[in-house]
C-alpha cells in the first residue's frame, strides 16, 4: 500500500502544521488582549496633552512656531509608515502598503519629492524595494512598543520640518476597530491641524497658566509630545491589529488543516477499503482456479 503510505505521511504533516497554527493562534490571543489594553490606555495622555496645549496656544495667540505654520506650497512630503516585523497576519501589511503606494501616487504625480520613515520591517523592505528615499527607520520593534526606539527617527523629521526641508508629514497605519475588523488609515501629522488646537470650553471661565520659562517654550515641548503620543498611539494600534489579524489568519489555518485531515482520512480509507477487497477477490479467484 505505497499510496496508502503516502497518505499517513500527508496526514502527520498536517497534523503537525495544524499544532504549530493553533498554538500560534492561541499566542495571539494572549497577545492581543495585552496590546488591546496598552492601545487603550495611551489614549487619555494623549488628549490631556492635546488639551492643555489647546488652552496654551488660545490663551497666547501671538505665539509663532515653525510647526504650526501652515504651508500651501508642498514641494517636499514625508510619510510615516507603520507595518509589523512579522508576517502570517493574513492581508495586514497588503492593505497599509496599498494605501502607503497611493498616497505616494498621489504626491508624484503632483510633482512632490516624497521622503520615507518606516517602523517595521515589512514596510521598510516595500519602500526599498520599489527605491523609495528612507530617510530613517526602527524595525524589531517587539510586541511591546518603546518611545525610545521611534524617538531618533522622529527627531530626523522634526529637524528636516523645522528647516523646511519637508513641508508636510503623513502617517499611515493600520487602524484597530475590533477583532475582526481592522483598516489602514491615513493622517497628516504635521502641520499641526486647527482643530487640534481648538478646545471645547468646559464652563465660562477661561484657562491661563503660569509659565516657566516662556509660553513659546513651553508650547514647543507640548507639541512635540504630542506627536510622540500619535505616533506611540498609532504603533500600538498596528500591533493590536496585527495580533488580531494574526489570530483570525491562524484560526483559518487550523481549520482549514483540520478539513485537509478529514479529507485524506476518508481517501486513505477509501483506498485501504478497494485494497482489501482487491485482496479478497484474489484469494476467491485463486480458491475457485484450484
Amino acid at each position: 500500500m505505497a499510496v496508502g503510505k503516502e497518505i499517513l505521511t500527508k496526514i502527520r504533516t498536517t497534523q503537525s502544521t495544524q499544532k504549530i497554527t493553533k498554538a500560534m493562534q492561541m499566542v495571539s490571543t494572549s497577545k492581543m488582549r495585552k496590546t488591546q489594553e496598552r492601545m487603550r490606555l495611551a489614549r487619555p495622555y494623549a488628549e490631556k496633552v492635546r488639551k492643555v496645549m489647546g488652552h496654551l496656544a488660545a490663551a497666547n495667540t501671538e505665539i509663532s512656531l515653525p510647526i504650526l505654520e501652515k504651508r500651501d506650497n508642498i514641494r517636499h512630503a514625508a510619510i510615516i509608515l507603520i507595518t509589523s516585523d512579522k508576517g502570517l497576519c493574513g492581508g495586514l501589511n497588503a492593505n497599509v502598503l496599498k494605501k502607503f503606494f497611493a498616497l505616494v501616487q498621489d504626491y508624484q504625480q503632483k510633482g512632490v519629492s516624497v521622503d520615507v520613515v518606516c517602523f517595521g520591517s515589512k514596510g521598510l523592505a516595500a519602500a526599498q524595494r520599489v527605491g523609495l528615499n528612507v530617510i530613517a527607520s526602527a524595525t524589531g520593534l517587539g510586541d511591546t512598543p518603546h518611545l525610545e526606539v521611534l524617538l531618533g527617527s522622529l527627531k530626523v523629521v522634526y529637524e528636516r520640518y523645522n528647516n523646511r526641508e519637508i513641508d508636510a508629514v503623513h502617517m499611515v497605519y493600520s487602524g484597530f476597530i475590533n477583532t475582526m475588523k481592522q483598516e489602514p488609515r491615513s493622517e497628516i501629522l504635521l502641520p499641526i491641524g486647527e482643530d487640534v488646537l481648538q478646545v471645547k470650553p468646559e464652563s465660562k471661565h477661561s484657562w491661563d497658566y503660569i509659565y516657566e520659562p516662556d509660553p513659546t517654550t513651553v508650547l514647543d515641548f507640548l507639541i512635540h509630545r504630542y506627536i510622540e503620543s500619535v505616533i506611540y498611539q498609532a504603533v500600538s494600534d498596528n500591533m493590536a491589529s496585527e495580533q488580531a489579524a494574526r489570530m483570525v489568519a491562524m484560526k483559518a489555518a487550523t481549520d482549514n488543516a483540520g478539513n485537509v485531515i478529514k479529507e485524506l482520512r476518508l481517501i486513505y480509507n477509501k483506498s485501504r477499503q478497494a485494497a482489501i477487497t482487491t485482496e479478497l477477490s484474489e484469494i476467491v479467484a485463486g480458491a475457485a482456479a484450484v
